[in-house]
């Protein structure tokens, strides 16, 4: 059974800096309350610590 985590996005990127605009990006959000599922490992979880205050996440098993 792999772990999966939920990433929803709850807040616009449109006043951020360019990298963390680039973060959203690569996680594969687009639009406000669109949520994603990605693998739950140490590269997801770098990517979401950089923009915590915009994305909630939540723990799901496959």
């Amino acid at each position: 059974m792999s772990r999966v985590l939920k990433i929803r996005l709850i807040r616009s990127p449109i006043a951020i800096p360019g990298k963390l605009k680039k973060v959203v990006k690569g996680l594969g959000l687009r639009r406000i309350d669109q949520t994603v599922k990605r693998p739950d490992n140490e590269a997801t979880w770098g990517m979401v610590r950089k923009i915590p205050h915009m994305v909630e996440v939540t723990n799901e098993s496959e």
